[in-house]
């Protein structure tokens, strides 16, 4: 039923009708890494040492030039969670096209994805720093804002790493692409 206060094309909100929306979004692809210096215990034996977590966002975006912010958004379920609601310092990888199969790894869950991805070595503060991304960000946790079923993480870049240029990695309709055709601003 149409009425002045909604148009015949809106519906209700469900989870369905809104994911689907959400998908006809183009988003680029990231891979988050991390490190908590002090890992909770997992069991009997209490572990002291870094653990690390990575995962693919595509919810990265610039937040702020002044003072440089940027933020990404992380399930709370999620199992790199964890390491990340107490790990201080960030790497954000922007990946490039030919870069499908690190987004893979990043986000497939019950594995090691270190261990899947040998090509890292440890950074600045022991964060994760991945080879061969278009650019990658070290930042610094500033704030955590709960928003229903994820967190927003915000965070403040502190070194830069452009990689070679290219063109990005995207996601769109549930799958990996590319930007294929440029069109001017």
């Amino acid at each position: 039923m149409t009425t002045p206060d909604r148009p015949a094309d809106l519906l209700p909100v469900d989870h369905d009708l809104f994911r689907g929306l959400l998908r006809r979004q183009a988003s680029t692809v990231t891979v988050v890494t991390a490190v908590a210096r002090h890992p909770e215990p997992t069991g009997p034996a209490r572990d002291s040492g870094p653990a690390r977590a990575g995962f693919t966002a595509t919810s990265f975006t610039s937040v702020s030039l002044t003072p440089p912010l940027v933020s990404f958004c992380l399930g709370v379920t999620s199992s790199s969670w964890p390491v990340l609601d107490r790990a201080e310092h960030v790497a954000v990888h922007l990946l490039g096209a030919d870069q499908t199969e690190v987004a893979r790894i990043f986000a497939t869950s019950g594995i090691d994805r270190f261990a899947a991805h040998r090509a890292w070595t440890p950074g600045p503060f022991g964060v994760p720093l991945l080879d061969g991304v278009l650019a990658r960000l070290l930042c610094r946790v500033v704030h955590r804002v709960p928003a229903g079923d994820h967190v927003l993480v915000i965070a403040e870049p502190l070194a830069l790493g452009p990689g070679p240029d290219g063109d990005p990695l995207v996601y769109h309709r549930g799958d990996y692409t590319t930007a294929h055709t440029r069109v001017p601003v």
